[in-house]
């Protein structure tokens, strides 16, 4: 008797057991078939027509437009300094001064010297055209004539040395006067007034760096070459933009410039290719050693139809976007398609679709995470910045 209750109390627990699994399925069914015709909100944005820019991008060190080593050319006591560190001096400005006194007196040897030999050239050529007469009247022999002849053209080679001493001596006077080479900025001194000073210098006297313009010097990768040739070809002026470093999409610009040279080999160590660029630097925002971002432009997309990185999506066969298409009639709900696309170019703000799009199709950016290919969607407003 025992038995057989518990028999009739296991069958009755397994038939509560089927009745709870059976409700539970017929709910859950029901719910998923009503999240399946509820409609994803999504954020969309149109595809844009515009010009884009295609850019090569690199790191580069800023240079001296032009560097010059002041040395000295004649050896002396320095006797002054007229220009401060760091100040900026124009070509041709005296700057330094090598005391004089020794040169000036060596100078006005020479022209002493000249004085006596041009007299004693005086006299000489008197003399030869004294016994040349005497030769024709047969007063003298042709020997003391020849020879008298000979004594004038020495010393017509004594003057001529004479003035080239002197114009050496002149050289000379003048380099105690030291005189920037070129226009720019000078660096630290490195020898003060009272020191002997040679054309040894190990330092020179001062370093002048030309910083206006300025040069930056940057690689790029040697498959990059076609672009930058193409660019430059006919003479056009490629054109750069210096950025802090940093993405140099987003980065602050310091100045804008031009290529001005492509080096005529690649580096076979990197396999990088080294150029140059020329930039006004008008307020020193570019600095000889430091590092900055150079962006060249080596081309432009006309009409080209862009759309926001966001709304691109990876799958099997490719890229493609989610595109809006508008509700039917006889219905409230507009749904998506898979759009397989083709990407030209693409940067972190934008990528250029070059096939598969048309301008103002609508997109999604938001949400896709959630669709599928014929899906049912609602468009919402993007947030604005700084709400909650």
């Amino acid at each position: 008797m025992a038995k057989r209750r518990g028999t009739i109390i296991a069958v009755v627990v397994v038939l509560v057991l089927v009745a709870v699994v059976v409700i539970r399925l017929e709910g859950g069914g029901t719910k998923k078939k009503h999240v399946a015709s509820t409609a994803i909100p999504v954020e969309v944005a149109k595809s844009v027509v515009q010009t884009v820019p295609v850019y090569l991008d690199a790191l580069g060190t800023v240079v001296p437009y032009r560097t010059v080593t002041v040395q000295p050319m004649i050896t002396g006591p320095l006797k002054k300094v007229l220009f401060h560190e760091g100040q900026f001096v124009q070509q041709g400005q005296e700057i330094a001064e090598i005391d004089p006194a020794p040169y000036q007196a060596t100078l006005d040897q020479a022209k002493a010297k000249l004085a006596q030999d041009k007299a004693s050239l005086l006299n000489a050529e008197l003399q030869a055209r004294q016994y040349a007469s005497l030769v024709a009247q047969n007063y003298t022999s042709k020997q003391q004539a020849a020879t008298a002849s000979a004594t004038a053209a020495e010393d017509r080679a004594l003057v001529k040395q004479d003035q080239a001493a002197i114009e050496t001596d002149l050289i000379n006077l003048g380099y105690t006067k030291i005189k920037a080479p070129i226009s720019g900025l000078t660096g630290i001194l490195q020898v003060n007034a009272g020191n002997i000073v040679n054309p040894n210098l190990t330092n020179g006297i001062v370093v002048i760096n030309t910083l206006q313009p300025v040069s930056v010097q940057f690689s790029l990768p040697q498959q990059d070459l076609p672009q930058i040739t193409t660019a430059m070809q006919g003479g056009a002026a490629v054109p750069l933009v210096a950025t802090a470093e940093g993405d140099p999409q987003t980065a602050t610009v310091l100045d804008h410039g031009t290529l001005s040279v492509l080096d005529n080999t690649v580096n076979a160590n990197t396999g990088t290719l080294t150029l140059k660029g020329k930039f006004p630097n008008p307020k020193l925002a570019l600095w000889p050693g430091s590092y900055v971002n150079v962006r060249t432009l080596v081309r432009n997309i006309p009409n080209a139809v862009t759309v926001p990185p966001v709304a691109v999506q990876q799958g099997p066969s490719g890229s493609f976007v989610f595109l809006v298409k508008p509700a039917a009639a006889g219905h409230k709900d507009a749904t998506v398609v898979d759009q397989p696309i083709t990407i030209g170019y693409e940067t972190e703000q934008l990528v250029v679709v070059a096939k598969g799009l048309a301008a103002g199709d609508q997109v999604v950016t938001e949400g896709n995470s959630r669709l599928k290919d014929g899906a049912k969607i609602k468009i919402v407003a993007a947030p604005k910045a700084g709400a909650a």
